[in-house]
C-alpha cells in the first residue's frame, strides 16, 4: 500500500467519514494517520530516525520528511536524528544548536503488518479522541436527568445507552422493586461523570435526593423559575420522602404549588418514584418550627432544642407516639434527615419522668456538695441552676433573688461551691499525675484537670499525644456502618466538648509543636474563601 495520487483524496474521504459516524473533528482522523504513516514508515527507514508525516488538509498529499537537530559534540547520541554543528555545515550556511534539519524522504510501500500497525493506531486515536468527546460533552451535565434506553443488565447493574455513550446504573442506584428489559425507557439523574483510563465513566441514579429535586424542578414551573426553593430532600427510596420548600413570592403558597390541580404535579413525580410517597413540607428558619412541621402527620407537644449539640427532643402525646415514629422509625429518620439534627421523640409521661428524675438528681447533688437542706437544694434547681460551676461562678445578684438568700448566705454559697470545685480539681490534678499525665499536656490552655484526667486515663498523657487525636476521638461523633448511623464515643465528650472545639484545640497543639506553620492555614483560609465568594458571584 503505497500513498499515490490515486488514494490521496481517499485519505480525507476515509478520515471525513470516521469522523462523521464517531462525531470527532476530522483533524484528529488525519492527525492518527500521520502518525501512524510516520510509525510505518520508521519501521521501513529505522526506528532511531525522527520521521513525520504531514497530510495536506485539502489536496490529501503525504509529504514525509526526516527531521535532524543540532545538537553539541558531547550530546549526540542519536546519529541518525542528530548531528554535530560540524555535520550541519555540509547542509546549512551557519548552524547553531537547537536548530533542525528537514529533508523530505519518498514515501513508503506499506506491507500488510505496516498496515495492520498503522490501523492500530488510527483506531487507537480515534477511541481517545471519542472518549474525549464524551466526557466533554457529560462533565457539565452532571447534576441533571437524563433520558436512556437500557442495553442490557450485568450482575445487577443496568446498563443504558444514553445517546453519545453508555452509562450505568447500580445496583444499589435503583428503586427496589424496579426491574428493566432491553430497549426500555429510563430516566435517571447524572450522579458522577469520571475520567478514567478505559474512557469515561457516567454513573447514573434513581434513588438520590437530587433526582426528586430535579423531578419536581421539571414539573413545578414556580421551581425553575426560582419563585420557590426546595431546601432539602430526604428520601427512603421507593417507599416514603419528604421535601421542604419556600416561597419567596407571598401570594404563592410553595405547598400548593407542588401538589399542583388536584395532585397532579405531585402524582407525576409520584408515578416516576414507582409509587413513592412524598410529603411536601413548608421550610421554616425556626429550626424547631420546621422540626414540627417535619414530623408531620404526627401533632407535636414540644419541642426543646440543644443548638450546640445539635440535638432536638419532640415530646409528643402517647397516641400519637407511633406515628410520629412511623413504620420501622421511617417517619423520625427522614424528620432527621430533612433537618440535620438527631431528634429523641419520647411521650409527655417519659418526658415528665426524666425531668423530675433530673430534679432529684440536681437536688441531690447540691444537698451533698454544698451541704444543704433539701428544701434549699430543691430552691436552687428551680431557679434553673444545674450544675456546681453556675452556683459558683454566677453574678451574685442571679443568687439574690431566691427566696430566702441575702448577700451573706450568697457568699457562703458561693465559697463552699468554689472549695469543693478546686477540691475536685486537685484530685483529678493528682489522678492524672499519677497516671502518667505530662506538664506539656497539664498546663495546655482548654483543658481542665478532669479533662486531662480523662485524656490519661485513654493513654494521651503528652502535648505530642494529644495533637495526634482526631476531632470525632474527643468530641465523639457518628459513622456509617452497612447504612447504619453508629455512635462513636469521645474521650472529652461527657465534659461537653463540640467537634469545632476539639479541631480547635489540637490544631493550637500542632502549631505549639511546630507541626503545622499558622501562615500557612491564614494562606489557605484565605484562599477559600476568595473561592466561596467567586462561587456565589457565578
Amino acid at each position: 500500500m503505497a500513498i499515490t495520487s490515486a488514494n490521496q483524496l481517499e485519505l480525507l474521504q476515509t478520515a471525513e467519514a470516521v469522523a462523521r459516524e464517531k462525531m470527532i473533528d476530522p483533524g484528529l482522523v488525519i492527525e492518527a494517520m500521520e502518525e501512524s504513516l510516520a510509525r510505518a514508515a520508521k519501521s521501513r527507514y529505522g526506528a532511531e530516525m525522527d520521521i513525520r508525516v504531514s497530510i495536506d488538509r485539502k489536496t490529501g498529499r503525504a509529504t514525509f520528511t526526516r527531521v535532524r537537530t543540532v545538537v553539541a559534540d558531547e550530546d549526540l547520541e542519536n546519529y541518525q536524528a542528530e548531528m554535530t554543528v560540524e555535520q550541519a555545515r555540509q547542509y546549512m550556511a551557519e548552524p547553531e544548536v537547537g536548530q533542525t534539519y528537514v529533508e523530505e524522504v519518498p514515501p513508503v510501500e506499506m506491507g500488510r503488518i505496516a498496515a495492520q500497525s498503522a490501523k492500530q493506531v488510527i483506531l487507537q486515536k480515534v477511541r481517545e479522541a471519542e472518549r474525549d468527546r464524551q466526557y466533554e460533552e457529560f462533565k457539565d451535565r452532571a447534576g441533571t436527568i437524563i433520558n436512556g434506553l437500557v442495553k442490557r443488565e450485568e450482575y445487577g447493574n443496568v446498563i443504558v445507552d444514553v445517546g453519545a455513550g453508555e452509562a450505568i446504573l447500580r445496583r444499589n442506584e435503583k428503586i427496589g422493586r424496579e426491574s428493566y428489559r432491553p430497549n426500555d425507557r429510563v430516566r435517571c439523574y447524572i450522579k458522577d461523570v469520571r475520567r478514567e483510563p478505559r474512557g469515561p465513566q457516567i454513573f447514573l441514579s434513581r434513588t438520590a435526593p437530587e433526582f426528586m429535586a430535579e423531578l419536581f424542578k421539571m414539573e413545578v414551573p414556580e421551581i425553575y423559575d426560582g419563585i420557590i426553593e426546595i431546601k432539602a430532600v430526604a428520601r427512603d427510596p421507593g417507599s416514603r420522602a419528604k421535601i421542604a420548600v419556600i416561597s419567596y413570592d407571598g401570594s404563592i403558597d410553595p405547598v400548593g404549588a407542588c401538589v399542583g390541580m388536584r395532585g397532579s404535579r405531585v402524582q407525576a413525580v409520584v408515578n416516576e418514584l414507582q409509587g413513592e410517597k412524598i410529603d411536601i413540607i413548608p421550610w421554616n428558619e425556626d429550626q424547631p418550627t420546621f422540626l414540627v412541621n417535619a414530623l408531620q402527620p404526627a401533632e407535636v407537644s414540644k419541642v426543646v432544642l440543644d443548638e450546640e449539640a445539635g440535638k432536638i427532643e419532640v415530646v409528643v402525646p402517647e397516641e400519637q407516639l407511633s406515628l410520629a415514629i412511623g413504620r420501622r422509625g421511617q417517619n423520625v429518620r427522614l424528620a432527621s434527615q430533612l433537618t440535620n439534627l438527631d431528634i429523641d421523640i419520647m411521650t409527655e409521661e417519659e418526658e415528665s419522668a426524666r425531668r423530675q428524675k433530673e430534679f432529684e438528681a440536681r437536688t441531690k447533688l447540691f444537698m451533698e456538695t454544698l451541704d444543704l437542706d433539701e428544701f434549699f437544694a430543691q430552691l436552687l434547681v428551680s431557679e434553673g441552676f444545674t450544675n456546681l460551676e453556675e452556683v459558683a461562678y454566677v453574678e451574685l445578684d442571679e443568687l439574690l433573688v431566691i427566696d430566702g438568700v441575702d448577700e451573706g448566705t450568697a457568699e457562703e454559697l458561693q465559697a463552699r461551691a468554689r472549695d469543693f470545685l478546686e477540691a475536685q480539681a486537685k484530685a483529678a490534678l493528682d489522678a492524672a499525675r499519677a497516671l502518667g499525665a505530662e506538664d506539656s499536656l497539664i498546663q495546655f490552655e482548654g483543658l481542665t484537670p478532669q479533662m486531662v484526667e480523662a485524656l490519661a486515663k485513654d493513654d494521651v498523657k503528652s502535648l505530642e499525644d494529644f495533637a495526634t487525636c482526631a476531632d470525632w476521638e474527643l468530641a465523639g461523633g457518628w459513622t456509617n456502618d452497612g447504612g447504619e448511623r453508629v455512635k462513636d464515643d469521645g474521650i472529652l465528650e461527657p465534659f461537653g466538648m463540640s467537634l469545632e472545639e476539639a479541631q480547635d484545640l489540637v490544631m493550637t497543639a500542632r502549631i505549639m509543636l511546630g507541626w503545622v506553620d499558622p501562615e500557612e492555614l491564614e494562606a489557605e483560609a484565605a484562599e477559600g474563601e476568595e473561592a466561596g465568594e467567586e462561587e456565589g458571584e457565578a
